[in-house]
């Protein structure tokens, strides 16, 4: 099973001249947890985490009410604290080489890219563990678990 056969496609995505309160709200609306950071040519240059929004946040330091914070998100940019050194694995790989790297470096996600750095999908820990949950219903592993 490849990469390309697990990850998602439709993926909603970043500039690094966004302001953070953007990347909030996308996450919350759409109860997303990463968003990768693409250039115009949509290569990806960072990505973006709700762990990278709790840092940014002052509600969590100060107390300060939702909106508060909201508005500071606003003076943030993407680009203050997305991560720049993204790694991400080719449409082609095997899923096994996708998840070792999400379970060694402790990821949620793992954008698809192509021979080029363009964005082709995102392949999230939960969609691996979607794929183990219907492997395990077609009784796939049935005799390792018993």
């Amino acid at each position: 099973m490849k990469v390309q056969d697990l990850m998602r496609t439709n993926v909603v995505t970043l500039h690094s001249s966004d302001a953070l309160d953007i990347a909030a709200d996308i996450m919350n609306m759409g109860r997303i947890r990463h968003l990768p950071v693409v250039d115009a040519d949509n290569r990806v240059v960072g990505i973006v985490t709700q762990r990278d929004l709790y840092r940014a946040s002052i509600s969590s330091v100060l107390g300060f009410a939702q909106a508060k914070e909201h508005e500071w998100l606003g003076q943030v940019t993407v680009r203050d604290v997305m991560t720049k050194e993204v790694t991400a694995i080719g449409p082609e790989a095997g899923v096994v080489e996708a998840v070792d790297k999400l379970v060694t470096a402790k990821f949620g996600c793992l954008p698809v890219v192509d021979e080029h750095g363009t964005l082709v999908g995102l392949l999230t820990e939960t969609d691996c563990l979607r794929c183990f949950r219907d492997l395990l219903k077609m009784g796939t592993f049935k005799d390792w678990l018993s």
